[in-house]
């Protein structure tokens, strides 16, 4: 079909994601209403970007080729049919010849109307935050644009105790519907580890630099945190790489919050005093501890 995804984007059923990038590039630099006003040049800047968020996505491009132009009605029926199996009783039967939805009940696809036909496609973003913010969470202003010009502003309420790959939801700010009802807008938070911190799930890992003494005979220190400074108690006989594990205070989160492990780590002074040199050299001759050995 010319109307199709594939014929708004000039491609073969058979094209590869490089030939679709390519296409939709080359007509969305024609079409963008930025640069074309010509009439339709806008219904056809959205048809092209529907089919390229479409095509683009391996799984929802089996979902249209095998449903069509309402895959996502036909697909989700087609699943709740699968899970359920057949149904006893009521609804209007809608088939169709060739390959796509068979036997579906169209009260299930529209619950007894007709909304959501036509519904604008979502769109996806990403949103790269540092571990201090996915903790604070906040408000954040994010620029959705096209590579071809002009771009949108949204604010986004990212939830204190963000984790990486949470996704949230914009309404409305996604491709524009055929019936008034556009898409949303889903961005992916993308929680970055720092210099200090690492994010492992809900739980928070940083290094916790403490003297050779404080090692050897334990002490209570001070340590940064996301939340703020706390005191960590280092037991007798720590070496470098021993995880000391705080419950709570890791990322916020309803229930159960994570846990911050605090990963030693022993730091000898890059120069020593006379006084300090004397006394490592006493513990040297009087130690029988061996490192190599652990005794």
């Amino acid at each position: 079909m010319a109307d199709d995804l594939y014929g708004a984007l000039g491609v073969s059923r058979t094209a590869d994601q490089k030939e679709i990038r390519r296409a939709y590039r080359e007509k969305a630099r024609k079409f963008h209403p930025d640069v074309n006003k010509t009439p339709g040049a806008e219904e056809t800047f959205k048809r092209i970007s529907e089919a390229h968020d479409v095509l683009s996505d391996p799984e929802t491009r089996a979902q249209y080729d095998r449903f069509g132009e309402n895959f996502r009605q036909y697909a989700a029926a087609d699943a709740a049919h699968s899970a359920s199996g057949p149904r006893r009783g009521g609804g209007t039967r809608y088939t169709r010849g060739g390959t796509g939805a068979q036997n579906v009940n169209w009260e299930d696809l529209f619950g007894g109307g007709f909304g959501g036909f036509g519904r604008g496609v979502d769109h996806s973003a990403e949103l790269e935050l540092t571990v201090e913010e996915a903790y604070r969470g906040g408000k954040r202003t994010v620029q959705i644009g096209s590579p071809f010009g002009g771009a949108r502003e949204y604010v986004i309420d990212i939830p204190a105790g963000a984790l990486d790959g949470q996704r949230l939801r914009i309404p409305g700010a996604g491709g524009a519907g055929a019936d008034g009802q556009d898409g949303d807008l889903l961005v992916t938070l993308r929680v970055k580890d720092s210099k200090r911190y690492r994010l492992d799930g809900a739980n928070i890992e940083t290094d916790l630099p403490i003297a050779p003494w404080e090692a050897a005979l334990g002490a209570d220190v001070n340590m940064p945190t996301p939340g703020g400074s706390v005191t960590v108690h280092v037991p007798p006989g720590s070496s470098t790489g021993r995880r000391l594990r705080l419950r709570g205070q890791g990322m916020p989160r309803r229930g159960q919050p994570g846990d911050l492990y605090a990963r030693v780590k022993v730091v000898v002074p890059r120069t020593l005093t006379k006084k300090e040199k004397e006394l490592f050299e006493k513990l040297r001759d009087v130690s029988s501890f061996d490192a190599r050995r652990g005794s």
